[in-house]
């Protein structure tokens, strides 16, 4: 029986990524920078709709990037979604600030603007605020934007998981000063590993691409005033991104296909719930989630059963060991997400025989989980 896979790498049926790497190879472009990185940084920001983006080796280099463009030093407060991939959380500690985690609402499962409030009240110095936009899915981003202007602090969008995805018809990564996007294998469109670094600001993004390069000044030696990251992506990986870009609305409308799939076979049992969709966002439907009464480790353990991928949710940050001494406002909701919640196999390469297959596991334990 075949391994059902919760996302892995999906590469066009067309070999649009195998002419970009065989022209890489052609032209001796292996090592980092070259046309596939130039090509790949314009047609990304033309897909979000902001003016420029740099490439880099991770969605977690790109994070980190922005924290230092925005000015996060040691000491400083960094206001974060406390239900995320601890990528999201862990460069605010590279640069020793300080970590303060936001709980989610039940409306999204995202961060929720009155947690937000109350820290931006009991915090008015904090220095950024990072928001997710979980699985896919946005928080209510308008009242979010308005409470970072009203305070005066930097917007950092963490859209690791939401490339396709837009809010009231705009891209997801264009509305925060700066946006990240995660190329990681699971991710709706891979590199193998990657990210990208977008944003309006030209200044910005030229010096994300100096620190990423290792901080090389304009001299015939070897010479470095600041401190520099081995943190660009490479002519060859950029190369699987530009053809991968040409297939990402595909894979937008087979993650929601998946999406609906299950919500009309399982949707209709006990006291289900999959994950709240706002009416001014489109998700991309990266990952299938829900929650329920039931035991979700009986559930997970009977899909292994049957060899096939589930997971929980993320673990919220603040339950982490490595951050249980940081603070957290709210109450508490992301906590009971978690331990309801279940990620569904949601690899664009499952057909229908595979996505009833993993509903069928589920209907027949549901009573007795």
């Amino acid at each position: 029986m075949k391994k059902l896979y919760l996302a892995s790498p999906h590469m066009s049926e067309e070999g649009y990524e195998q002419e970009y790497i065989n022209d890489a190879f052609a032209k001796n472009w292996i090592a980092p920078l070259g046309e596939n990185v130039d090509e790949f940084e314009k047609t990304v920001a033309e897909y979000v709709g902001v003016k420029h983006a740099a490439a880099l080796s991770s969605g977690t280099a790109a994070l980190h990037m922005a924290l230092r463009t925005v000015g996060v030093q040691p000491g400083d407060v960094v206001l974060c979604q406390s239900l995320t991939f601890a990528a999201s959380a862990n460069p605010i500690v590279y640069e020793g600030a300080i970590p303060v985690f936001i709980d989610s609402d039940y409306e999204t499962w995202n961060m929720d603007p009155k947690a937000l409030k109350e820290a931006l009240e009991k915090y008015p110095n904090a220095k950024a605020i990072i928001v997710v936009n979980l699985y896919g899915f946005t928080p209510k981003l308008d009242e979010i934007v308005d409470l970072c202007k009203e305070y005066g602090v930097p917007l950092i969008e963490d859209a690791a998981e939401s490339l396709g995805a837009t809010y009231k018809g705009d891209q997801t990564g264009s509305f925060g000063d700066l946006g990240v996007f995660s190329f990681n294998g699971n991710k709706i469109i891979t590199t193998s590993n990657g990210g990208m670094l977008v944003s309006n600001n030209k200044e910005e993004v030229d010096k994300v691409r100096f620190w990423a390069t290792q901080a090389r000044d304009l001299a015939r030696h070897y010479q470095h005033s600041e401190l520099g990251f081995n943190y660009r992506m490479s002519n060859v990986l950029a190369g699987i991104g530009r053809g991968q870009m040409k297939v990402l609305d595909r894979r937008v409308q087979k993650k929601k296909y998946i999406f609906e799939f299950y919500q009309k076979e399982l949707g209709y049992l006990d006291s289900i719930q999959f994950m709240p969709k706002l009416d001014e966002c489109e998700p991309n439907y990266w990952l299938t989630t829900f929650i329920s009464d039931k035991n979700p480790v009986r559930i997970l353990e009977e899909l292994e059963k049957h060899n096939i991928d589930g997971r929980p949710l993320w673990k919220p940050m603040h339950m982490q060991p490595y951050y249980s001494h940081c603070d957290f406002v709210g109450e508490h909701i992301s906590d009971d997400l978690f331990e309801r919640g279940i990620c569904l196999p949601s690899d664009s390469k499952m057909n229908d025989e595979d996505l009833m297959r993993v509903c069928k596991v589920i209907k027949e334990c549901w009573d007795n989980v």
